[in-house]
């Protein structure tokens, strides 16, 4: 796997935890599910993802994006 389609796969499992755990736990959660969006949005203006920084330095192959 490449490092886009792995952080595809860790936003969409990190939101999707976030809503169960909003629904189940405790509805402050959505501050986690608020953050990984900002995270996307801003990585999508600026280019700079810090979890593609550590999944790069891990030795994941690099893919088109980041």
């Amino acid at each position: 796997m490449t490092i886009d389609r792995v952080m595809f796969a860790f936003a969409g499992t990190m939101i999707l935890l976030s809503l169960a755990l909003t629904l189940w736990v405790s509805p402050y959660f959505m501050w986690l599910t608020a953050f990984v969006g900002a995270n996307m949005l801003q990585a999508a203006f600026t280019g700079f993802c810090p979890a593609a920084a550590i999944l790069r330095k891990i030795g994941v192959k690099p893919g088109c994006a980041f």
